[in-house]
């Protein structure tokens, strides 16, 4: 039995075991069988046209975890966390949430699980308003998550609230299982004029074979502010596909940093769409890989109202024999009047074995816009190199100083003092040396 027709025989066993009510059945229903009708995406499909799932797909995954399995904290996870400042946190064990490791609250603001909200009474008209509503139900990855989900975050930040400390959550996989498939859903609405900081992370703690397939609906009402990390650097075992909608109303900002550094095959698709004016997105990445792994950033920004903007910004480092994807598309309806959008895309070669895929789109159909989009391809500057040696700096020093400049402008934008240190020393850690200060 694959593992299509292992997930849709395990789906009606799968809904006899949670409580759900009428509504959330049939959303449910329709999902698996959009499922079925697609299954899992090929090369064939243009959007996953340089990312093969097929060596993933053969791993015969365990749908639901067996057990609940403890962790101890100070021996194993810590080092995951934010540790240095006071945080919310949401940790989930092969799926399953894990009081002993989580800080949640109801405390003038929600944070706290999804299995909550979609199961509880009290949450049932926020489920009824949020839930699934800009996740694309065309999609047959989200499509899986959806019919599957139960367990993952929910974030509700109501009207003019501003959170008082940032927010984690974290997935970790124990390996206690050979193969491990998790479908986390998260589901976040910060209220008008709220703001929050979310850091999201990925994690195996074995290098037994593990499929996310992860959905993050986001809902900033008018006047907010999402500030939103993703940290990636998962074991070789590890694959994640990261699908993540993000639905924007009036003078809005969202800003979404990605950090991919580690894992097997890793996907992010991100989506923004606009509804409302003066509206401000940010979508910004650092990938930095080598051996085998590959990383595809799938983008799109949707610009629906007039006065709005959109700016991205990705820089990839290569190694080895890997892959880099980078595949963003900017979206201007006839609507969409005084757009502001802007798409960079810079990629450095390390290896001649390396591979990236860029492909920078622009779709307009106003006429008073201004937009822009670039990519470009190469290898370390040599003069560069030499002036650094010439000053006495060692090669491998020189090497990581010009590449950690490179990617220096995505750095900067990191809005908590904390996690930029934790990101600027991870990336020295990529890069093989110490870069002998700190941010």
């Amino acid at each position: 039995m694959d593992l299509k027709e292992k997930l849709l025989s395990s789906f009606m066993a799968f809904e006899e075991r949670v409580d759900v009510t009428t509504s959330l059945h049939d959303i449910r229903t329709e999902a698996i069988k959009n499922f079925e009708n697609k299954g899992f995406p090929t090369k064939k499909e243009e959007a996953w046209k340089y990312t093969s799932l097929n060596s993933v797909l053969k791993n015969d995954f365990s749908v639901f975890p067996k057990q609940d399995n403890a962790i101890d904290y100070p021996g194993h996870v810590k080092k995951y966390f934010l540790h240095e400042i006071d945080t919310y946190k949401l940790v989930f064990v092969d799926g399953i949430f894990s009081s002993f490791l989580s800080s949640t609250t109801h405390d003038g603001l929600d944070v706290c699980l999804m299995s909550s909200a979609l199961t509880k009474p009290k949450y049932k008209e926020v489920i009824d308003t949020y839930f699934n509503k800009i996740a694309n139900t065309d999609d047959s990855l989200t499509s899986l998550n959806t019919a599957f989900a139960i367990e993952g975050a929910f974030i509700n930040i109501p009207k003019s609230k501003v959170a008082d400390k940032p927010v984690e959550i974290l997935y970790l996989s124990t390996g206690n299982e050979a193969a491990l498939m998790l479908q986390p859903r998260n589901l976040i609405i910060v209220g008008e004029n709220a703001h929050v900081q979310i850091i999201e992370r990925h994690q195996s703690l074995n290098s037994n074979p593990v499929l996310t397939n992860s959905v993050t609906e986001i809902f900033a009402q008018p006047y907010s502010n999402v500030d939103y990390y993703k940290i990636q650097n998962d074991v070789q075992t590890a694959n994640l596909v990261d699908n993540t909608y993000i639905a924007q109303k009036r003078n809005s900002n969202a800003s979404v940093h990605t950090f991919s550094f580690g894992g097997n095959i890793t996907r992010n698709n991100l989506n923004f769409y606009h509804q409302g004016e003066h509206i401000e997105s940010t979508l910004k990445g650092i990938t930095i890989i080598g051996d085998k792994q590959l990383v595809d950033h799938f983008t799109l920004v949707r610009h629906a109202t007039p006065n709005c903007e959109s700016h991205q910004n990705y820089k990839g480092i290569f190694d080895g024999n890997s892959t880099g994807v980078f595949n963003g598309k900017i979206y201007v309806e006839k609507e969409a009047q005084k757009t502001d959008a802007f798409q960079q895309n810079n990629n450095i070669l390390i290896s001649d074995k390396a591979t990236i895929n860029a492909k920078p789109q622009l779709e307009i159909f106003a006429d008073d816009v201004k937009c822009s989009h670039g990519c470009t391809i190469g290898q370390l500057d040599e003069s560069a190199m030499f002036y650094l040696q010439s000053r006495g700096i060692p090669k491998k020093e020189a090497k990581a100083l010009l590449m950690y400049a490179f990617s220096n402008e995505v750095i900067d934008s990191i809005r908590i003092p904390e996690l930029k240190q934790r990101i600027t020393k991870l990336i020295a850690s990529k890069l093989g040396v110490n870069m002998g200060f700190d941010l």
